[in-house]
This record gives structure tokens, C-alpha cells and sequence, in this order.
């Protein structure tokens, strides 16, 4: 397969783990809720390992550590303005109540960060496609409980279930709009800057959304799995890097 072959792939099936929320309505509220935040851990941990393991060698490799510093800080900046400017947030929880306003900034947010995902994954793939491609797992198990919580909200919002489908799935194609963006701008600048700002989205939204999530709930047993779910998903990445040299 061509390079634009594969961003096109991995674009449509990221976009398409938007519908995966409709399990919620199949699922008892009880298993839900037992499976959601090991799975949040689990993405936590990819998502930090995708960043440090994969993501900044490509990026430091090419620009060296004071660029490369700088790119993964903006990374990071952004998504803190996001979620102060449009009051974003991930609510993985379906039971969370949201007003109707705030339903339309989450699929604002959530657009805008799969914009900026595509924009940093593509760019790691066209550099390094060994690293683009575990980049793209990390992000897919970030996507798989952001969806499941969202798809709740949008229905909690008051939106009907095909509506809220619809929507999130528009939204989930930012995703291959921004890959599709990465890999037209590659032809005219160097992009492995991008990489660099997308490796600092991972670890915001690990940091700040995804680690407070399930580290808000106590419990010796509960806190154990949630902790060896995160150590499972850094490990997983770590593996991955030492098969994929970079």
C-alpha cells in the first residue's frame, strides 16, 4: 500500500471507533461501569508510552532537543487552551450530567482534537511509519472510552441516539482531515515538528484528563486494577518500541 493508502485507512477506521459509543446502549449500566475505567487506565498508558517511547525519539531525532522541546510544549499548551477556552471534557462517565449547550463544545473539542491528532500521527508515519503506526494504536485505545462516555452525553444532552451517532462520527473525520493535512503540507515543510506537538497532546490528555479520572476513585481493589490496566498499556508500548526500531 502507498503512503496516502495507509493515512487514508488509518484515518476512516479512527473515525469509525466514534460509532463504537452505541454499545452503550446494549451494555447494563453495571458492566459498564466495571469495564470503563480499566479501559481509561489501559489508554492512559498507551497514550504515555506512544509519546515517550515512539513519538518524541522520531521527533528529537530530527530536530534535536531545544526545537523539539519547544514543539512538544505547544503540544501540551494547546490542549490546556482548549479545555479552558471551550471547556472541554472527556466525561467518561455516561451517568455525568451535562446541559444541552455542553454538548455541542464537547463535539467542538472533540473535532479540534482529532483534527490536531491526525495532523501529529501522519506526520509521525510519514517520518517513521514503524512509529505511526503504534502512534495509531495509543490514540485508538484513547478513542475507544472517550467514545463510550461521549456517546452518553450527547444522549444525556437531549440529542437522539442517530443524531449523536451522526455527530460523533463527523467529528471522528477531523481525524483524516487533519492526516490528509499533515500529508499534503510534508511535500512543501518539514513536518516532524507535528510529531513532536502531537507526542504533547498525548501527555496532556493522559495527564490531565485521563490519570484524575481513575485516580478519583478510591478503593484498595478498584485502585490495583486501574493501576496494573495503566502499567499493562505503558508496557505494551514499550514492547511495541523495542520491535520497531526506530
Amino acid at each position: 500500500m502507498t503512503t496516502l493508502a495507509w493515512i487514508l485507512l488509518g484515518g476512516f477506521l479512527m473515525s469509525a471507533i466514534a460509532l463504537i459509543g452505541s454499545i452503550t446502549l446494549l451494555l447494563p449500566r453495571a458492566v459498564l461501569g466495571a469495564v470503563l475505567l480499566p479501559l481509561v487506565s489501559i489508554a492512559a498508558g498507551t497514550l504515555l508510552g506512544g509519546a515517550f517511547f515512539h513519538m518524541l525519539p522520531t521527533g528529537i531525532e530530527s530536530l534535536g532537543p531545544i526545537a523539539g522541546g519547544g514543539w512538544l510544549l505547544a503540544g501540551f499548551t494547546v490542549f490546556l487552551g482548549l479545555e479552558q477556552f471551550l471547556h472541554w471534557h472527556h466525561g467518561h462517565g455516561p451517568a455525568q450530567e451535562y446541559r444541552k449547550p455542553m454538548t455541542w463544545l464537547i463535539l467542538i473539542g472533540d473535532g479540534l482534537h482529532n483534527f490536531l491528532g491526525g495532523l501529529g500521527i501522519a506526520s509521525t508515519f510519514l517520518v517513521n511509519p514503524q512509529a505511526g503506526m503504534t502512534a495509531w494504536i495509543a490514540a485508538a485505545a484513547h478513542e475507544v472510552p472517550q467514545e463510550l462516555g461521549d456517546f452518553g452525553i450527547l444522549l444525556h444532552g437531549g440529542m437522539r441516539r442517530s443524531h449523536a451517532l451522526l455527530l460523533n462520527f463527523a467529528s471522528g473525520l477531523m481525524f483524516l482531515l487533519g492526516a490528509l493535512t499533515a500529508y499534503a503540507i510534508s511535500f512543501q515543510f518539514e513536518v516532524a515538528g507535528l510529531i513532536l506537538f502531537g507526542a504533547g497532546n498525548f501527555i496532556y490528555i493522559a495527564a490531565s484528563d485521563l490519570i484524575p479520572e481513575f485516580k478519583s476513585h478510591a478503593g484498595l481493589g478498584k485502585g490495583v486494577l486501574n493501576f496494573v490496566s495503566f502499567v499493562t498499556g505503558v508496557g505494551l508500548m514499550w514492547v511495541l518500541a523495542l520491535w520497531s526500531p526506530h
